[in-house]
């Protein structure tokens, strides 16, 4: 009975936890002129099984990430993306560890991204 109970309690708390996230923006549609660069952090290979036109790569795996984005004004609002939106996720998190103030959006993946900026998905 007690491990029961506990269960219960474990599955109520789980599904109230993953109710409250947020793991990518939602699909309304977005202009990319709004952002001063649309960021891809994927890795180099999943980069050329596609990506979205006029992106630029800064790959989270990357040994010089955080020098990339160094380069990069503080101020301005990006669009980062990924695979699922966990990498751009993780990526908004040292963004703003780094002072990054602008607007930050996780535009999860690959296609969600492409739904919502309305670009193109370049294949290499």
């Amino acid at each position: 009975m007690n491990k029961l109970l506990k269960f219960l309690i474990a599955s109520i708390v789980a599904v109230f936890a993953v109710s409250g996230l947020t793991a990518c923006a939602e699909a309304e549609p977005m202009n990319a002129a709004d952002y001063a660069s649309v960021i891809d952090v994927r890795t180099v290979e999943e980069w050329n099984s596609g990506y979205l036109e006029g992106a630029v790569l800064i790959g989270i795996a990357d040994s010089d990430f955080r020098q990339q984005l160094s380069t990069l004004d503080l101020s301005e609002d990006y669009y980062i993306y990924c695979r699922s939106g966990n990498r751009a996720g993780q990526a908004i998190n040292i963004m703003r560890d780094m002072g990054f103030s602008g607007e930050l959006v996780n535009g999860g993946s690959v296609a969600n991204a492409s739904n919502q900026l309305g670009l193109a998905v370049v294949r290499p």
